[in-house]
């Protein structure tokens, strides 16, 4: 019997046996339900699509506040888009710790309500209170809602055998972003003050909004994207192994084709993770029809957003294949994200050695 891991999201095993078989009652108006490896439900309302999904509201004081919140908002949003549906709505709820103060918070929330307006987001309800033994960086929870025509979403059983596979930004984008703005001097003393200051801008790239709207705007379905995935825990091959999993394909991916952020390799070497097994918000996983792959990536590139085709999804019975060095072995879901052990190490004091 599969065991509940140390840290992080449980594994599709858990999900099956513990998550799966409870769901409520059955609706018919359930166009997509809950599946692991599927970042949003879709219910049908009256003539709509409606997208859903919930997060956790993740605020990190050492990012600064205004930036916590910046990202806090995208983690939350960058789900709702892999629909391919326009994010509409935002209900959040904010549990916050007693040692947040008016100012802070002023910041926080002034900052989503200004992000929220640039995205089109309306606020509809929520909670917002500090109590006892709550403690950053899991500060509360919210829902993002998306409205849209029932032939605009998409969805992992929309891809078929043959669809290409585009990856933007490449790995560890999330990691690079998280260490380089909490470990500044760190990275400086070791990399360089130019080095550093690059690794930061990372961090503003922890979201996928603009890569999923750039991408459905090319065409969906039959034209176009099939389905989308956000490379969150367990980085590029977690999210490549959930979304074939999801389309009940296999998949084919060439590690040398994907691409790589500036300064992504370093600091993994530094902090011992493998960046393509590490937490990765703001790098999407799309897999489109082959005749729109190459139009994909130039709308992304005229985005100023990193993209390629790394590979393809195929037969199921031909399982999940990872090509290196021009070498096939099997493609396994890493299960365990390495980035939190590392970050919380870091955390603790115990930093490699400048």
């Amino acid at each position: 019997m599969a065991q509940l891991p140390d840290i992080g999201k449980i594994s599709p095993e858990i999900f099956n046996e513990l998550i799966f078989p409870r769901l409520g009652v059955e609706s018919k108006k359930i166009l997509v339900g809950p599946q692991h490896g599927v970042d949003v439900g879709i219910v049908e309302i009256g003539d709509k699509a409606v997208s859903i999904t919930c997060d956790p509201v993740f605020i990190v004081p050492e990012y600064g506040w205004e930036r916590s919140a910046w990202f806090a908002l995208h983690i939350l949003v960058s789900d709702s888009v892999t629909s391919g549906l326009k994010p509409k709505f935002l209900s959040i709820d904010l549990n916050l710790p007693m040692e947040i103060t008016k100012e802070q918070l002023e910041i926080v929330w002034e900052t989503i309500h200004q992000e929220c307006q640039r995205l089109g987001i309306s606020i509809i309800a929520g909670h917002t209170a500090r109590y006892e033994n709550c403690h950053y960086p899991m500060v509360g929870g919210a829902t993002v809602i998306g409205i849209g025509e029932k032939d605009e979403y998409v969805t992992p059983k929309m891809a078929r055998v043959g669809d290409r596979i585009i990856i933007t930004k490449g790995p560890a984008i999330e990691a690079t972003g998280i260490f380089a703005t909490m470990f500044t001097q760190l990275i400086e003393k070791q990399f360089g003050k130019g080095f550093a200051q690059r690794a930061q801008q990372v961090f503003y790239q922890m979201s996928v909004v603009e890569d999923a709207m750039t991408a459905v705007n090319i065409g969906i379905r039959e034209n176009g994207v099939s389905a989308m995935h956000d490379a969150t825990e367990c980085g590029i091959w977690g999210g490549l192994y959930e979304l074939a999993q999801a389309a009940g394909l296999g998949v084919r991916i060439e590690k040398e084709k994907i691409v790589r952020e500036d300064c992504v390799r370093e600091i993994c070497d530094y902090f011992a993770i493998d960046p393509y097994a590490s937490i990765s918000e703001g790098t999407l996983i799309i897999s489109c029809r082959e005749h729109k792959a190459q139009e994909i990536v130039g709308a992304l590139a005229e985005k100023g957003i990193k993209s390629s085709v790394a590979g393809q999804l195929i037969e199921a019975e031909k399982g999940m294949i990872l090509v290196e060095a021009g070498e096939e072995r099997r493609l396994e879901h890493p299960i365990v994200d390495p980035f939190w052990n590392a970050f919380y190490q870091a955390l603790q004091g115990n930093l490699p050695s400048p």
